[in-house]
Order: C-alpha cells, then sequence, then structure tokens
C-alpha cells in the first residue's frame, strides 16, 4: 500500500474530506427539523425517501467493506496495482453511517406524523424490490470465488444508479403541487458544497500520488460528486403561513 509523500496534501486530503461529509451530513437535518417542527411530511414524497435508503445502504456497504476488509483491500491492490492507496476515507464511512441513520430517522417520522394519504408507490417498492433481489444474486454469484472486490462494485453501481433516479419523485410532487412546501431546500447548497470538496479530496490524492486510479477504483465516488455538482432547480417555496395553512385544511378533511 501506497504512503503519502508530502504530508501538506495529506493533511489538505483531510481535511477536504471531513468537509464533505459536514457538508453532506448537515443537508439531512433541515428536513427533519422541518417535518418536526410541523409534525407532518406533506409535501415530503415518501417514494424519494425509500429509494434514498436503498442509496445510502448500497453506499454504506461499499464504504466499509473496502474500508475495513483487508481481503477486499487485497483484491483491490491485486487489480490496480500495489501502489496505490485505497481510494475510500474515514469520512465516507462516517458519512455513508450517519445518512443511513437519518434516512431512518426521517422513515420514522414518516410513520408518525402526518402524510395527508400519501403511501409508497407500488413502482418505488418494485424498484427497490428488484435492486436487492440482484444485490442477493450477486451475493451468491460471488460466494464461490470470493470475488468480494466485485460485489462491493455492484453496490457502488447500485448507489450511482439510486442517486440518478432518486429525487424524480420528488421532484414530480413539486412539479404537480407548484411548491416546495414541506421539502427542505436548505440542504440543496449542502449538497453542492460536499460534492465540490468531494472531488478535490479524490484530485488531492492523485496529485500526491501522480496516478488518477483512484478516480478509475472508485467511479461511484467520482460520479457522486457529479451528480451532487449537477443542476438543482428547485421552485421558490411559497410563504410558511401559506405551507401552514394548506396544512391545516388537508388535516381536518
Amino acid at each position: 500500500m501506497a504512503s503519502w509523500h508530502s504530508i501538506p496534501l495529506q493533511v489538505l486530503y483531510q481535511v477536504l474530506g471531513w468537509l464533505t461529509f459536514i457538508s453532506w451530513a448537515i443537508s439531512c437535518y433541515p428536513q427533519i427539523i422541518l417535518n418536526f417542527r410541523w409534525k407532518s411530511v406533506v409535501g415530503l414524497n415518501l417514494d424519494y425517501k425509500l429509494l434514498n435508503l436503498t442509496k445510502q445502504t448500497s453506499y454504506l456497504i461499499y464504504n466499509a467493506s473496502l474500508y475495513f476488509s483487508t481481503a477486499i483491500q487485497k483484491q483491490y491492490f491485486e487489480k490496480y496495482g500495489f501502489g496505490q492507496m485505497i481510494p475510500v476515507a474515514a469520512n465516507d464511512v462516517a458519512f455513508s453511517a450517519h445518512n443511513v441513520i437519518m434516512t431512518l430517522v426521517v422513515l420514522f417520522q414518516v410513520a408518525i406524523y402526518e402524510r395527508g394519504g400519501q403511501k409508497f408507490s407500488k413502482s418505488a417498492i418494485a424498484t427497490v424490490s428488484v435492486i436487492w433481489l440482484i444485490a442477493t444474486v450477486c451475493f451468491f454469484v460471488a460466494l464461490p470465488d470470493h470475488s468480494w472486490l466485485w460485489l462491493i462494485s455492484i453496490f457502488n453501481s447500485i448507489q450511482v444508479c439510486m442517486t440518478m433516479i432518486k429525487y424524480m419523485p420528488q421532484t414530480l410532487t413539486n412539479f404537480l403541487r407548484k411548491s416546495t412546501d414541506g421539502f427542505s431546500i436548505g440542504g440543496v447548497l449542502l449538497d453542492f458544497s460536499g460534492g465540490v470538496f468531494n472531488y478535490s479530496q479524490m484530485a488531492v490524492q492523485s496529485i500526491d500520488q501522480g496516478s488518477w486510479v483512484n478516480f478509475s477504483g472508485n467511479v461511484g465516488k467520482v460520479l457522486l460528486s457529479l451528480l451532487e455538482l449537477g443542476p438543482k432547480r428547485m421552485k421558490k417555496p411559497e410563504s410558511r403561513l401559506s405551507a401552514q395553512v394548506q396544512l391545516m385544511l388537508q388535516i381536518n378533511k
């Protein structure tokens, strides 16, 4: 396993990594706080959170497996070279574990707060079921030869795919309601800044090592950063008073 050539770059790598964690971790809280204050999840699309749970869980499996498993690390070095560093840092594991927990907290809020008649759609349930069925089949395919690096790369691909589609239900909900009331957009800028920090962290490692293998060796992290940097067009929310009036009307129906 390679070591750092520059102490300043190593320090910068750690700083950028934890700035990524802070940005993406804090982005979870505005929605939780909004749900708690209103005692309602009206305006938050439930399918979005269901798809997001699969995304975050898949990313946690990939990060934790590559970071902690010496067997998987050995397979990584055999594929990309023993002079390389693994492309997963402690902040990646912390971020994905934190987001799994926060997503479960939101789903708990879904269970106890006013939903306005919302429920998980059959298409979202079917999508999640098919994805986990595929993951299970891949596990048994990898089991005989212990192809664990290939298996966790499947989970990394799953998290990228889920990142691309998870916002679609929420976007459709915002469009149909002509409002983002009930959906916190406070995390959008934090998502963007987290993507910048994440991409910069990978670049710092590549500069120090004189190799861009950590990009090709963790395509999922690269695509995740690019997706978070992508445009997120949100309609300006209506006033809070308007939202509260609408919520009371829905509750009284």
